[in-house]
């Protein structure tokens, strides 16, 4: 094992609990959206794809705060254009509910082996944290569900300065820690983003694939418990 170890945070450690599309559906109702559960799905599917190109192509996987908060409220204006369209005070209000929201540690829930996991590792020396394409609510999410976690080992993109699978985001990493590639393994659950960018950078990368939908290889487990 590696003398660190970083995690991606959400469908690796964390998930939201209602669902996205449900708590999307709640908030949307309150605001005068008849859009149903699985049309607001497919919706955010697509809006949230064209979002990630779009950082891709016009910035580079660069990413702040001002970032991350536009583009979820182009997701949120996407979704629910039926009620945002042409009235930017109901969009507005909207993007603030769904936000803050997701702020909110009682909106996430942990994977059953993501604590266990922790502090099994954190108990054996290694150096635990998360690293995950998010912004500034992260840290305090992590906080609450994963205390053996401290706070300057959580790196959300927003305020790295890059977002995965960007290389950058994996130099900044290792310059905030005083690491080098060799000694940093990350673990994921997305084949682009995590698995495959973290081995471009020099990483060890593990593949966490709960569903079976990975094709097999050596660094692919089925539960974080797996994880040697």
């Amino acid at each position: 094992m590696t003398h660190v170890v970083l995690f991606d945070a959400v469908g690796t450690l964390i998930r939201p609990d209602p669902p996205v599309a449900a708590a999307y559906e709640a908030a949307g109702r309150r605001h005068g959206s008849a859009l149903a559960r699985d049309e607001i799905n497919a919706r955010f599917r697509r809006s949230f794809a064209a979002q990630e190109q779009v950082d891709d192509a016009a910035h580079g996987y660069r990413t702040d705060e001002a970032r991350e908060r536009s583009r979820w409220r182009r997701i949120v204006a996407e979704v629910f254009c039926d009620v945002s369209a042409g009235d930017d005070r109901i969009g507005d209000a909207l993007f603030a509910e769904l936000w803050d929201h997701f702020a909110r540690p009682a909106s996430w829930r942990l994977f059953d082996d993501a604590g266990p996991t922790v502090r099994r590792l954190a108990a054996a020396g290694v150096v635990v944290g998360v690293a995950s394409n998010f912004d500034a609510r992260l840290p305090q999410v992590i906080a609450a569900l994963l205390p053996e976690i401290p706070g300057e080992l959580v790196f959300a993109s927003s305020m790295v300065g890059w977002k995965k699978p960007s290389p950058r985001f994996f130099r900044e990493c290792e310059a905030k820690l005083g690491r080098t590639a060799g000694e940093m393994t990350l673990v994921g659950d997305d084949r682009v983003n995590d698995f495959e960018a973290a081995a471009a950078a020099g990483w060890r990368s593990v593949l966490v694939d709960r569903d079976g939908k990975s094709s097999g290889d050596g660094s692919r487990i089925a539960s974080l418990g797996d994880l040697r």
